[in-house]
């Protein structure tokens, strides 16, 4: 898990934002920048190089290397750090509070604005990149990438995703993104895989999400990882979250990822409300939405 830096950042000055904006900078050439080079990449003295390298390193903000030469890269909470501080600036929070959520691609947290809002890191690469370079299409195109860029990228496409979306489809409405961290709306309700419904909610619930999932594929998107785990229930309807990994309809395999979330809808519900769920067919259902037919589960065989 990654250390939460907020309660940090009135001790950080403004030369070591600067230090590790120029970290930053040179992580685009090499994954540890030399450190004769960090003067030009950060625009400051060598002796304040010196002064705020110390600094940021015992603040876990950076890790150092001396094989072969004096090397330093950012941590992922020295990413956090330079992102909280880029929000700050803008005005777009205040204040960062509880942890929402902690999982394997991602930290949320409820930040404090003019509203409560929830602040997400994308962690994508943080424990084993290898994979998420293999699954992860906006990896596909670079010969050599690190994790930092694996983790804006899904932030920068879950932020496009939500800009496009909202509010056709119920998902959070975004506020602003930098880096890999995305500040969005602050959702109520509960996870579809906690919530307690009856029985007879059941058919009805599962007919909500996938009318989302017809207004967002209509909205030229579909989510390619829905499961119970990405979809909120409230009183007063559902929210389909967590969209990084979404592909355009034009996609060449918009109509096999279509088809993979309506069945993974479709098993939740089956598995746990199976004397209510209607018999239907996932590839007949993701048919329907492509053609633009689909209008209500108990209507599709």
């Amino acid at each position: 898990m990654v250390r939460n830096v907020a309660s940090e950042m009135a001790d950080l000055d403004t030369e070591d934002f600067y230090l590790l904006s120029g970290v930053e900078q040179g992580m685009r050439f090499s994954e540890w920048v030399n450190r004769g080079k960090l003067p030009d990449f950060a625009d400051l003295t060598p002796e304040n190089v010196d002064y705020h390298l110390d600094r940021c390193a015992d603040r876990g903000l950076l890790e150092r290397r001396t094989i072969q030469y004096e090397g330093y890269k950012l941590t992922f909470e020295g990413y956090d750090a330079l992102a909280l501080h880029t929000f700050a600036e803008r005005g777009t929070i205040e204040g960062v509070g509880a942890p929402l959520g902690v999982g394997k691609e991602s930290d949320v947290y409820e930040v404090a604005s003019y509203t409560p809002f929830a602040l997400k890191f994308h962690r994508e690469g943080y424990t084993n990149f290898r994979e998420v370079m293999k699954e992860r299409e906006y990896t596909a195109d670079r010969e050599h990438v690190s994790w930092m860029y694996t983790a804006r990228k899904a932030a920068e496409r879950e932020y496009d995703a939500l800009e496009t979306l909202y509010p056709e489809v119920s998902v959070p409405r975004p506020v602003d993104q930098n880096r890999h961290a995305v500040v969005m709306e602050k959702l109520a309700g509960v996870e579809l895989s906690s919530a307690k419904l009856d029985a007879e909610q059941a058919a009805g619930v599962c007919d909500l999400v996938l009318q989302e999932v017809v207004t967002a594929y209509e909205a030229g998107y579909v989510h390619a990882d829905m499961s119970e785990y990405n979809v909120f229930v409230a009183d007063d309807g559902v929210t389909v979250f967590d969209w990084p990994q979404a592909v355009p309809t034009e996609h060449a395999n918009a109509t096999e990822f279509l088809e993979r979330d309506v069945e993974n809808l479709l098993g939740y519900f089956t598995r746990k409300y199976p004397s209510a769920m209607p018999s239907v067919d996932a590839e007949r259902i993701a048919d329907a939405i492509v053609e633009g037919t689909f209008e209500h589960l108990e209507g599709t065989p």
